[in-house]
C-alpha cells in the first residue's frame, strides 16, 4: 500500500494560469481598505473612529501600533507575488514558509471567528459593539466589517496560492496516508514534543474554556464588563484550536489515524498551531503594552493562558517543521 515519494514538478510562474492571476489580484486589493484605513489614522485622520474613542488617548503609541500593523499587512502583498512570480520559485523553504505561518496564524481565527460572531449576534440578538455594552467604541461598527471582510478574502486569496504553490514544490512530502509513512517520521523527539505539548495545552485549554462558559474568575474588571456574544464564539475558537492543534500533532508524531492521508494531521498541524501561537503572542503582546485603566489591566492568569498558549502552538508547530525535514531528507530528490 506504499506510494511513491518522487517529487512532483515545480510550478513554473511562466504562463501564469487565470485562477493565479485572480487570486493574487483578490489578495493584492482586499488589503488596500485597511491599509488605507491605517495611513489615514498614521496621518492624524479620525475616519472611523467616534470621538470620545479610547483610541485618541494616546496618538504617539497608536501611530507606533498603526505602523507596525500597516508593515504586516503588506507583508501579504510581497507573498502573493513571491506566490506567483519566477523568483518565488527560487525563495528558500523557510523563508517563506515563517511568514505563510504567521499570516495562517493571524487570519484564520478571523476567517472562522467574524462570521460566527455575526451568527450569533443574529440569533442572540446581541448589538453591543466590540467594546461591550455601557462603554465607548473605540470605532465605528462599519469599520470591522470592511476590515475583517477584507481579511477574510486575504486569507481565502493567499491560502489558495500557497497550496498551489506548494504542492508544486512539495507536494511530494505529503503524499500517501499515514500507514505509508515510515516508522523513522515519527522519532522520540517529536513523540516527546508532541505529547510535552499536548499536555502544557491542558492548562490554557481548561481557562478558555472555563471562561467560554461564563466563568470570570482571572478575568479583569474591564475584559468582564466587554464579554458579548463576540466573547463567546472567540474563547470557543481557542478552545477548538487547541484541541485539534494537540490531536494534529499527536497523530504526525504517533503515526495514530493510520487510514488518514498525511494532509489531514499535517493541515490540522500547521493551521491551529500557527491560530493558537499567533493569538497567544498577540494578546500577550497587547497586554504587556499596558493601558492607563485599572480595570483593563490583565490579570497574572490572563498573562500565563496567553503565554501557554503561546508556547503550545511553537511546540507543536516544531512537531510539524521537523516532520516535513525529515521527509524531505529521506524523499528522492528531484534529478
Amino acid at each position: 500500500m506504499t506510494q511513491s515519494l518522487a517529487p512532483a514538478a515545480p510550478v513554473t510562474a511562466a504562463g501564469l494560469s487565470r485562477p493565479r492571476r485572480l487570486l493574487r489580484a483578490v489578495a493584492v486589493v482586499s488589503c488596500l481598505p485597511y491599509l488605507g484605513l491605517k495611513a489615514a489614522w498614521i496621518a492624524g485622520s479620525h475616519v472611523g473612529i467616534p470621538d470620545g474613542s479610547p483610541l485618541l488617548d494616546h496618538r504617539a503609541a497608536m501611530a507606533v501600533a498603526n505602523g507596525l500593523s500597516l508593515l504586516m499587512d503588506s507583508c501579504v502583498i510581497v507573498l502573493a507575488l513571491v506566490l506567483t512570480r519566477p523568483w518565488g520559485l527560487r525563495v528558500p523553504a523557510w523563508l517563506l514558509a515563517i511568514p505563510v505561518w504567521i499570516a495562517t496564524g493571524l487570519l484564520a481565527p478571523i476567517m472562522a471567528g467574524f462570521p460566527l460572531q455575526l451568527l450569533a449576534r443574529i440569533v442572540v440578538g446581541d448589538t453591543a459593539t466590540a467594546s461591550g455594552p455601557g462603554r465607548e467604541p473605540f470605532l465605528h461598527e462599519w469599520v470591522f466589517g470592511v476590515v475583517y471582510g477584507g481579511f477574510i478574502l486575504q486569507g481565502l486569496a493567499l491560502g489558495s496560492l500557497f497550496v498551489l504553490h506548494a504542492r508544486g514544490r512539495w507536494g511530494h512530502l505529503w503524499r500517501g496516508r499515514v500507514w505509508d509513512l515510515p516508522l523513522g517520521v515519527a522519532g522520540a523527539g517529536r513523540r516527546v514534543t508532541a505529547v510535552a505539548a499536548a499536555v502544557l495545552a491542558l492548562f490554557p485549554l481548561a481557562v478558555r474554556l472555563f471562561w467560554a462558559c461564563g466563568g470570570t474568575d482571572g478575568l479583569s474588571e474591564g475584559r468582564v464588563a466587554d464579554r458579548t456574544s463576540d466573547f463567546y464564539v472567540l474563547e470557543g475558537l481557542y478552545v477548538a484550536f487547541l484541541v485539534l492543534a494537540a490531536v494534529g500533532g499527536l497523530l504526525l508524531a504517533f503515526r495514530r489515524g493510520l487510514a488518514l492521508p498525511v494532509t489531514v494531521p499535517l493541515a490540522l498541524t500547521w493551521i491551529c498551531s500557527a491560530a493558537v501561537a499567533c493569538w497567544g503572542g498577540w494578546m500577550l503582546l497587547g497586554s504587556l503594552a499596558g493601558t492607563d485603566d485599572p480595570a483593563d489591566r490583565p490579570t497574572r492568569l490572563m498573562l500565563l493562558t496567553y503565554a501557554g498558549q503561546m508556547t503550545v502552538g511553537l511546540l507543536l508547530a516544531s512537531v510539524g517543521a521537523r516532520f516535513l525535514a525529515l521527509r524531505s531528507a529521506t524523499a528522492p530528490k528531484r534529478p
